[in-house]
């Protein structure tokens, strides 16, 4: 293997797309629940969900504000390491990055500030509009980022100058609504939220072991168990339809996810690989006949694509995509289940008594993460060797730039982002963790009357939500 340029700039970029989707997913699924929180505070009074808004919505702003940092140094690699993928493909994927910033970003910039700081400032329905606000401005931005990487993934609505060979739009509802889009997009938003829900049960399975059971405790646990026991059925079902529209317009991904070596009518699903000696090269552990099954759309009487129907400069590397997969499978399956016994708990009066349950659920608030990223390994490297699939292929949309130099900048990057975003997460994770202002019966231990105030006020930042980002 070669270390060039070409190569050094796909490692950029995928280590600072692996950062930064971390971020974008969390956020996603965070502003969500703050919504739901402050809805249900609004509805029912209880003090217990504007406990739990307060508690997160800095946790939000951390994870925003990293979120946005990493975005706009990903944007500008389209510049220094992909100028030609820009110069080829720009009039295609420029105006959907525009209209992100257009239509998302100055929504989220314009109502984060009442979010964060107007609490005491505006009333509480004007409060919880710019709440939604920015929940829906995190939901429009996802919508115009996987639109355009779907179309990157199954390109549609475009044509080729034959002078200059740069892509330009025919039909803008095409280039949006690309075959891969929908479920794509459902897949995300869905991915976002229950990485989340883990992190959210993650948190509140930590202040039980450590002795900190309160009341918001206990909601907030309540809350993730029921979201992921909910939406994780749903997500299985959102990625099997969305892996029917691959395997319709990138076979090669498919058979790489799935380890199909040769072609046949017949596919079984092969749950571990290992080298092995033959042209493929691996052996492994194959539930036989399970195609009909998964891949009912797949026309009959044809075989289904393996990766011997594909010149070896056509296919994307099998072993990352494959093991990618498992693992994200894998990641989701836990969650699951973490779901489902979480709900059982609920349901029995044990979930928070400290138990086995949570300390699985803890190391368990990752699996969200991993299950993101490896699931966007599959996406992008399964995509491989084109950066626009069957139209513009990834050797042809690198800059003309050294080796040195692309090494330089992923030195500078891995060094700077293991320091700030590290610093950054073990902050957020301690806040996330730290518990409540409540003792063990649910009662606020730091209540107390503001000189003047109505019976029953308080003048704590952290109960007010006078300072939200400063209360610590």
């Amino acid at each position: 293997m070669e270390f060039d340029a070409l190569l050094l700039s796909r490692i950029q970029f995928a280590f600072v797309i692996a950062f930064h989707i971390m971020f974008p997913a969390f956020t996603i699924g965070l502003a969500a629940f703050l919504a739901v929180c402050e809805g249900l505070w609004l509805k029912t009074g209880n003090e217990v969900f504007k406990r739990l808004y307060l508690h997160w919505v800095k946790i939000f702003a951390l994870a925003f504000a990293m979120g946005v940092v990493s975005g706009v140094v990903m944007s500008y690699q389209f510049g220094t390491n992909w100028s030609l993928f820009s110069e080829i493909t720009g009039s295609v994927i420029g105006p959907l990055l525009g209209y992100e910033v257009l239509t998302a970003f100055f929504l989220e910039a314009t109502f984060l500030g009442v979010m964060l700081f107007g609490w005491n400032k505006v009333g509480r329905k004007l409060h919880f509009v710019a709440t939604c606000a920015v929940a829906v401005g995190t939901t429009i931005s996802a919508f115009w980022i996987l639109s355009a990487n779907s179309w990157m993934q199954t390109p549609d609505g475009f044509a080729i100058d034959p002078e200059t060979g740069n892509f330009y739009a025919t039909d803008w509802i095409k280039v949006i609504f690309n075959p891969s889009f929908p479920t794509r997009l459902v897949h995300m938003l869905l991915a976002a939220y229950i990485t989340t829900a883990a992190v959210v049960m993650a948190a509140g399975a930590w202040q039980v072991i450590n002795g900190r059971v309160t009341t918001p405790t206990r909601w907030q646990m309540r809350m993730a168990a029921g979201t992921l026991a909910l939406l994780m059925p749903i997500q299985i079902l959102a990625g099997h339809e969305s892996g029917i529209v691959a395997h319709e317009y990138q076979p090669a991904k498919i058979a790489a996810a799935e380890g199909w070596c040769e072609s046949a009518p017949v596919q079984g699903t092969m749950l571990l690989a290992w080298p092995a000696d033959n042209e493929c090269g691996h052996a492994g552990i194959t539930i036989p006949g399970t195609s009909p099954y998964l891949f009912a759309n797949a026309p009959k009487g044809e075989d289904l694509k393996g990766l011997d129907a594909f010149a070896p400069e056509d296919t994307p590397p099998l072993w990352l995509v494959f093991y990618s997969f498992r693992i994200m499978v894998a990641a989701g399956l836990v969650m699951l289940g973490i779901g489902v016994w979480g709900c059982f708990l609920w349901w029995r009066g044990g979930l928070d008594k400290k138990g086995l349950f949570h300390w699985l659920a803890v190391p368990s608030g990752a699996l969200g993460f991993v299950a993101v990223i490896t699931g966007w390994i599959v996406a992008e490297v399964g995509r491989q060797p084109y950066t626009v699939y069957g139209a513009l292929r990834t050797v042809d949309s690198v800059s003309p730039v050294s080796t040195a130099q692309v090494a330089t900048s992923l030195l500078v990057f891995m060094v700077t982002y293991a320091i700030i975003f590290t610093a950054g997460t073990v902050y957020m994770a301690r806040i996330a963790t730290r518990g409540f202002d409540d003792d063990p019966m649910g009662k606020p231990t730091r209540e107390r009357r503001a000189p003047g105030s109505p019976l029953g006020a308080v003048d704590d930042p952290a109960e007010t939500g006078e300072d939200i980002v400063a209360a610590d």
